[in-house]
């Protein structure tokens, strides 16, 4: 669905994305993550053709974007952290503007999905008032007007409240199941990544510093593993497998394993002594996992 090979482009002498390759597969969806200034937003406007690669080679639906943008663009929905929305249009008049600049042949789609997005108390005030918020799932609808098979978005719950940030996540969730939308999904906020995300590309200076599912990440680039128990027995300085109990809180113990390899030993010894209740692992969710791959990257 997405072809990303060996691209280069550069403002001035300093290479935003360098020689960065990647493919999102039908119907995935790609978490695209990485620091302030790594490539990300730049990478979403080649996709969308906005911008041209200076070399390398990308592939959209099997459309180049820099060079057949009408047809990229007809079959992909865009939401950057910024809506381009007309502020002195009501929320109805940019939905309804932007449908019959993009075709849409169901006159109802507009208000359809001004509803869909909570916003149909406020469609007839004008854009420009809305909150941060509100811009944004405006935004998104007006991504979704054409019904588009691939959704690019970069920063789509930024400045959402909770509701909101469960709304559009459950939404994209919808998109994918129900019509097979393919994602790609840039944020920083890692921990809603992972509700959506079943695979992920970590860039960083315009390169890919690996990628994979959560597992393969964690697997190909290990740390500490955390474990934090909860049991009916307070553990605190005995020791399991060579490693001691610290406890955290009555019942509530952590251990630090030196990989996941020997997290089934530990159970097996601490249900000899004492019911389990609970299991987390700290050390190999997305979160730690990118702060390893990018540590220190941010301050050179």
């Amino acid at each position: 669905m997405i072809q990303v090979d060996n691209i280069t482009k550069r403002y001035g002498e300093q290479p935003a994305v360098n020689r960065l390759s990647f493919q999102v597969a039908d119907g995935e969806i790609l978490g695209l993550i990485g620091p302030n200034g790594a490539g990300k937003t730049t990478t979403i406007r080649i996709l969308c053709g906005v911008v041209k690669p200076d070399a390398g080679k990308v592939r959209v639906a099997g459309y180049d974007p820099g060079e057949q943008g009408d047809e990229v663009r007809s079959g992909i929905g865009v939401l950057t952290e910024t809506a381009a929305l007309y502020p002195n249009f009501s929320g109805i008049e940019n939905l309804r503007f932007f449908a019959e600049l993009y075709g849409v042949d169901d006159p109802g789609r507009p208000d359809e999905l001004i509803e869909e997005f909570g916003l149909g108390e406020h469609k007839n005030r004008k854009a420009g008032t809305y909150s941060t918020g509100m811009k944004k799932r405006l935004g998104l609808a007006k991504a979704l007007l054409h019904k588009p098979s691939i959704l690019l978005l970069d920063e789509p719950t930024s400045g959402l409240d909770p509701a909101g940030i469960a709304m559009v996540l459950e939404e994209i969730e919808r998109l994918n199941t129900e019509r097979g939308v393919t994602v790609v999904l840039c944020s920083h906020v890692l921990h809603q990544l992972e509700t959506v995300c079943r695979r992920y590309v970590i860039i960083d200076r315009g390169q890919v510093l690996a990628q994979g599912t959560v597992r393969e990440l964690a697997k190909s680039h290990p740390g500490p593993c955390v474990v934090e128990v909860d049991t009916d027995y307070d553990l605190d300085g005995d020791v399991y497998c060579g490693v001691p109990a610290t406890r955290l809180s009555t019942g509530h113990t952590r251990f630090i394993l030196s990989s996941r390899d020997e997290v089934p030993r530990l159970i097996r010894e601490l249900s000899q002594n004492a019911s389990v209740y609970s299991v987390v692992l700290k050390g190999e969710d997305l979160q730690s996992v990118y702060f390893r791959l990018t540590e220190g990257t941010q301050d050179e």
